[in-house]
């Protein structure tokens, strides 16, 4: 099971503690007891007198993740119920059908089995939020020659090992409503997961299981910041299927629609799609927009990912993976990435003659020191365009970046995509 350090593991009797050493700190007029409650209560503009400990209670809970302390105490005391349960074993949750549980990655399936789950598991965990994604016949063998070349040495395997793998996940989900009564997807919040759920939405508006249900959230309470469900102990999955819902039909026609969208070599579907949002899936139309902001940007040509990571690259944030860190647990409005698309991102970037980083080397990629370049500060300060350089051409879903300009941009403000 998950380590006992766990950071979603949480213990009342720590987080009291934690509360009195807070109650403390703020009776004594400590800078960074004070910064806390200044950023968690909602108190903080009034002058502080005479704090009490339901105050320093209600800034732990809200450090957390929950509203209050109430409500804290009752997600801890589910939390210890749902692992007694486990502990006890017993029939498996979802034992009243056939069932497949269908995840972008293979990270929860231990933590499904330790919870006690019996169904069949399905990974489809191509990043189509990376490398082109095109509406043609052969788009399967284009996925794999991109995975192959920039993520099949890092992952060990070749070109033919990452087509087989992309095709093994293909006739999974094609035979999945015929081989199950019931399909369950387990996806979280940002654009790599719903992406995917996109593809897998768009399949089953037209094969549709008996029953399909889907696991989703952004948020969990724990002790650090919530980026996806492989970060969460078998309790808390167990958790969570009991709050699964139905899939709507809209959700459907919503899903066939970003699909089409993420396909096409115009963006501007996208971008729609983006504004208009996607009610009956709202974590699709925010990724969405995030996708689309990955898009050259009218203001300098970068993507926002390559602008925050050279933002922390100029902030001397420290090595690569320090970087990486920082910028999906503190920068990154919806983290995404993993450390391999990450690296990739770095060649990106270094790809131009002209260099706006340096430092990263081609050994032992997390521990380089990176450092901003002159050059480097005059694109982040928007006084030359990235795509002046000439970068490594690279696609969007559907739309390609070529090199050079003009290509499709995005338009911060407007919420648009445009050609320049």
């Amino acid at each position: 099971m998950a380590p006992p350090g766990s950071p979603f593991r949480l213990n009342l009797e720590q987080q009291r503690k934690r509360a009195k050493e807070l109650l403390r700190g703020l009776r004594d007029g400590e800078a960074e007891a004070l910064a806390r409650f200044g950023r968690h209560h909602p108190r903080a503009r009034e002058p502080l007198s005479a704090p009490a400990l339901s105050d320093a209670q209600l800034v732990i809970a809200r450090e957390l993740g929950l509203p209050s302390w109430p409500r804290l105490k009752a997600h801890i005391d589910r939390m210890e119920a749902s692992r007694e349960r486990i502990a006890r074993g017993g029939a498996a949750p979802d034992r009243d059908m056939t069932t497949l549980h269908l995840r972008c990655g293979h990270d929860i399936r231990p933590w499904l089995q330790e919870a006690g789950f019996r169904g069949a598991f399905l990974e489809y965990s191509d990043p189509l939020c990376q490398g082109p994604v095109v509406n043609a016949p052969d788009w399967l063998d284009r996925r794999a020659g991109f995975i192959a070349q920039a993520y099949g040495a890092g992952v060990g395997l070749d070109r033919e090992a990452v087509a087989a793998k992309l095709r093994g996940s293909e006739e999974g989900l094609a035979s999945a409503a015929s081989r199950y009564e019931r399909v369950v997807l387990w996806f979280e919040h940002d654009i790599y997961d719903q992406l995917i759920l996109a593809r897998c939405l768009a399949h089953f508006a037209e094969m549709p299981p008996a029953r399909l249900e889907l696991v989703s959230t952004g948020h969990y309470p724990g002790g650090t910041r919530f980026i996806g469900l492989g970060q969460l102990p078998p309790e808390a999955l167990r958790l969570l299927w009991e709050e699964r819902r139905p899939v709507p039909e809209a959700a459907l026609g919503a899903g066939r629609l970003a699909w089409d969208a993420l396909r096409a070599p115009d963006p501007r579907p996208l971008a729609a799609l983006a504004q208009s949002g996607t009610e009956a899936l709202p974590s699709l139309g925010r990724a969405i927009r995030r996708h689309c902001q990955e898009l050259p940007w009218t203001s300098d040509g970068l993507g926002l990912t390559a602008r925050l990571t050279l933002r922390l690259i100029a902030e001397e944030a420290g090595n690569a993976g320090q970087v990486f860190g920082r910028l999906m647990m503190e920068r990154e409005p919806l983290p995404w990435m993993t450390d391999l698309i990450f690296r990739e991102l770095l060649r990106e970037l270094e790809s131009p003659s002209e260099p706006v980083f340096t430092g990263l080397g081609d050994e032992d990629w997390p521990r380089a020191r990176l450092s901003i370049t002159p050059l480097g500060r005059r694109v982040l300060a928007g006084e030359v365009d990235w795509l002046s350089l000439r970068p490594r051409p690279r696609w969007v879903g559907g739309v390609e970046i070529p090199g050079d300009p003009p290509c499709w941009r995005w338009d911060e403000g407007s919420g648009s995509a445009l050609r320049r």
